[in-house]
């Protein structure tokens, strides 16, 4: 499927999202060949690029520069990159793939931000080259950064990046704050602060700081207290230093995303009201400003659709057995308490299913006992060739793909349904064929290993 197309008028009653279901499986998109895909609400995302943008410029004193850089980790599809940037965002990338991606969706560079704690020579000569702005990890780092500097001079803007060590949020691997978390200079380690403040001396190159407090899990007091000890440290580096030579603050992302409802909480005003509460001086034009938001961006207009093949019980518990499991939703599968998704019901022609709710488990097609998205859930009982539809899916879910039993890559579709309810489709990633599937898994090289004595 190429292009747009089109779904049947709506039923009353039905929610935007209802009716792109339903229009999916219409028109095949889901269907017993493609049993599983994502669906994306377009007017949603732009809606929410729309209240970030807004949240900052309504707090910020005039011409306060505020670039919002998307994390491609989020979703790493170019049409949703392209999309973003339609809206004003740039991208924060943390590979050299997902710099490709950025590149391939045509964001500038000059929107574009480095992060990762192992970049590569290589990464950073590109970056370096081609102005991307670069968030340095580490001495070791900056120090293999004074080199590429030396030997080629760059207009790139360049910073490091600290961690205030606060401490955690409720899930310890979404926080990056912690005493010992990978990333950053630790700035409370013995006679970290000094060696930045050096760092910065010694490099008037060196302009931005950054700073990312965590995730998911991470309230809303403690991510303000991160971006008060970047502001405060930069106060102190251009104290100490005797001239405005930090510029801009990279404040990170992490906004959580509430997951049991439909309700948009936190939302983007409520945490700039809280920097304005505990950083005062943060829109007062100081200092330029970066953001690195992706989950809270994405998450609550992404649908994640799957036919149910089987149904069945087993102890007394119903089952029903869909094709969305851990290669789609892996976090859920693994960690199921601090990932928690909504399940919705939806009957053989895509329409919500109705019925007394009963106890029953939303297992995926993975070949492991665990592979369950959802236990001992009360919904209408499924049967075959029903659907389910995983809520709240539209970051990581779509482009973090576990190739677990050679899964395929399922197909990704932006939708947007007009008044009327008609529903218009676009691709933005096909299915992955079994020849492709095939070919990234070696299969021009079947031979080569016996080829070994």
């Amino acid at each position: 499927m190429t292009g747009l197309t089109t779904g049947s008028p709506t039923v009353p009653g039905l929610t935007d999202r209802d009716r792109a279901v339903r229009a999916a499986v219409e028109q095949g998109l889901v269907s017993p060949a493609a049993p599983v895909a994502g669906l994306l609400d377009v007017a949603g995302v732009r809606r929410s690029a729309a209240e970030l943008r807004s949240a900052f410029a309504e707090f910020a004193d005039a011409g306060v520069p505020v670039l919002h850089a998307f994390a491609v980790k989020a979703a790493s599809l170019v049409p949703v990159l392209r999309l973003l940037a339609d809206e004003g965002l740039g991208c924060e990338v943390a590979s050299p793939g997902e710099l490709a991606l950025a590149r391939a969706a045509r964001v500038p560079v000059r929107r574009t931000v480095l992060d990762s704690p192992a970049k590569t020579p290589a990464e950073l000569r590109e970056a370096l080259a081609l102005g991307i702005a670069v968030n340095i990890d580490n001495p070791e780092e900056l120090a293999r950064v004074d080199a590429l500097v030396a030997s080629a001079p760059t207009g790139a803007p360049l910073g490091l990046r600290v961690n205030p060590q606060l401490g955690s949020g409720s899930i310890g691997a979404m926080s990056t704050a912690t005493d010992t978390s990978k990333f950053g200079v630790a700035l409370r380690d013995e006679g970290a602060r000094e060696w930045v403040v050096q760092a910065y001396r010694d490099r008037p190159w060196l302009t931005r700081l950054h700073g990312h407090v965590g995730s998911q899990g991470m309230a809303l007091p403690l991510m303000g207290d991160g971006v008060r000890a970047l502001f405060d440290l930069a106060e102190e580096i251009n104290a100490r230093v005797g001239r405005a030579q930090v510029d801009t603050l990279d404040i990170g992302g992490g906004l959580p995303v509430n997951f049991a409802s439909d309700r948009v909480t936190p939302t983007y005003r409520e945490y700039v009201e809280v920097l304005r509460e505990r950083v005062p001086g943060l829109f007062r034009g100081r200092y330029g400003l970066v953001t690195e938001f992706g989950r809270s961006l994405l998450a609550k207009h992404g649908t994640v659709v799957a036919r149910v093949e089987y149904a069945k019980s087993a102890g007394g518990r119903p089952i029903a057995v869909t094709h969305a499991g851990a290669q789609v939703a892996t976090r859920t599968v693994f960690v199921p308490d601090a990932w928690p998704l909504r399940v919705a019901a939806y009957d053989a022609r895509g329409l919500p299913k109705e019925g007394t709710p009963m106890a029953q488990d939303i297992a995926g097609p993975c070949c492991f006992a665990g592979d369950l998205v959802a236990e001992n859930r009360p919904l209408p009982l499924l049967a075959s060739g029903d659907h389910v539809a995983l809520l709240d899916t539209g970051a990581y879910y779509f482009s973090t793909h576990f190739a677990y039993n050679s899964l395929p890559r399922p197909g990704v579709y932006g939708y947007t349904a007009d008044p009327s309810g008609e529903v218009r489709f676009a691709t933005v990633r096909t299915p992955q064929s079994l020849e492709e599937l095939t070919a990234e898994s070696g299969g021009a090289h079947g031979e080569g290993l016996r080829a070994l004595r």
